[in-house]
């Protein structure tokens, strides 16, 4: 392997004469089989060599702790510094310890952490338990309820506080946190929510005092507060033609940009499209929506189809995943609701599009908003974005400016 990354004899043999050879070669060779890139692997052959000089234990036949490698890392991080090669010490550090977790995890060497269990786990799961078999909420709405309750219980372990001896204080605190950390009040309103649930059934337990639920307070939400928050239907159409080019990041990006504007998908109802989804016979594509808990079929519009089709035959990498979109680097995985997100605002920034919201729901707001404007009804909107009732719709009606306008320009002149 080292043949295929090094010309230069000394360069060379300064690799091959290293500790572990075998095992250092192992790993790039699992690398390159990953689909990592030329110029990737070079620079991790150079790291690997770093981190078998500077970490004494990994030539002794030792398992290797974290806390060894964190002392290497800060090591060599200073190291680096010292001799000007970096004036932050955060990505030396970061990049050493990186490497060497994934190196000796890869051949058995990295000493399993017995990790501590994160506080509030014995109250989290049974209140889990309950939000999955007796209300049967989805499994994205468990998943964000463990999060804001794993926040929670963390800022109580950290006053040196248990829930036993929680008070509306501890609960008042940690939404004012909340506040100051940036959140706005809609999600500190949602955070709300949670722990009032959390606490009225904490006190059914019997695991905290009573009252607690009852004096939980957020701030005022009003009726429909706030406008969907999305760009122009033209900065959209511009933001799509911008990857009209062949290069494969370009080729991948489209067919998204595509599925989120014009169907109006969620990010992880796009993450989560999978080959078998696309019915390239009949023309369709199924969607698996979560909250509905039910798989809804779209057509597949020409335009979107060829883009996809053009993925998959040009760009997307080779892989067992049977999920459409993947990652275009080592390691090679399907792409993430984030990942997605974080291509979407990068790509709005790049094209100076304003927009108060830059992820990937700012695309779905986009195709409300432009459905609202072609005159189709709430009912057809809501069923083309999947909502479960019009109340969720309903304030796409806000949008219509063109339909408030002439009411505001009604004359009641004649009729009075």
């Amino acid at each position: 392997m080292f043949e295929q990354l090094f010309r230069y004899p000394k360069v060379l043999a300064r690799h091959r004469d290293a500790p572990m050879v075998i095992e250092r070669e192992r790993y790039l060779e699992h690398c390159a089989n990953q689909g990592m890139a030329r110029e990737t692997l070079v620079h991790l052959a150079r790291d690997l060599l770093v981190v078998v000089r500077r970490l004494d234990a990994v030539r002794a036949d030792q398992m290797i702790t974290r806390q060894q490698i964190e002392i290497a890392a800060k090591r060599w991080a200073l190291f680096q510094r010292r001799r000007g090669q970096c004036e932050s010490l955060y990505w030396s550090y970061e990049r050493f310890a990186h490497v060497a977790r994934s190196w000796l995890e890869f051949i058995g060497r990295l000493k399993p952490e017995v990790g501590a269990v994160p506080a509030g786990e014995e109250w989290i799961e049974p209140y889990v338990a309950y939000m999955r078999d007796e209300r049967g909420l989805s499994a994205k709405t468990i998943h964000n309820s463990r999060w804001h309750l794993q926040k929670f219980f963390g800022g109580l372990a950290a006053q040196h506080r248990t829930l036993a001896k929680a008070t509306i204080t501890d609960v008042d605190s940690f939404i004012e946190s909340l506040g100051r950390q940036g959140w706005c009040r809609v999600s500190v309103a949602s955070s709300v929510t949670l722990l009032r649930s959390f606490f009225r059934y904490a006190e059914r337990k019997g695991w905290c005092a009573t009252g607690v639920a009852a004096g939980i307070v957020g701030p005022h939400i009003f009726r429909d507060e706030g406008l969907p928050v999305g760009p122009d239907w033209s900065d959209v159409e511009r933001l799509i033609h911008s990857a009209d080019r062949e290069d494969p990041r370009d080729i991948r990006d489209k067919a998204l940009l595509q599925l989120l504007a014009i169907y109006g998908l969620r990010a992880g109802e796009v993450t989560r499209l999978r080959l078998g989804d696309l019915n390239w016979a009949k023309d369709r594509i199924s969607i698996t929506r979560p909250k509905q808990r039910c798989c809804q079929e779209y057509p597949l519009i020409p335009c979107v189809g060829e883009s996809i089709l053009t993925y998959l035959q040009k760009a997307r990498p080779r892989s067992a995943y049977r999920e459409v979109f993947l990652t275009l680097h080592a390691p090679i995985r399907p792409l993430s609701p984030s990942g997605l997100s974080t291509m979407v605002a990068g790509r709005l920034h790049s094209l100076d599009i304003r927009s108060k919201r830059y992820g990937a729901h700012a695309l779905r707001h986009a195709c409300a908003g432009r459905l609202v404007a072609e005159g189709l009804s709430l009912k057809a909107i809501g069923d083309h974005l999947g909502h479960r009732s019009a109340y969720s719709t309903r304030t796409y009606a806000k949008v219509d400016l063109a339909g408030l306008r002439e009411v505001a320009d009604f004359s009641l002149r004649g009729v009075l």
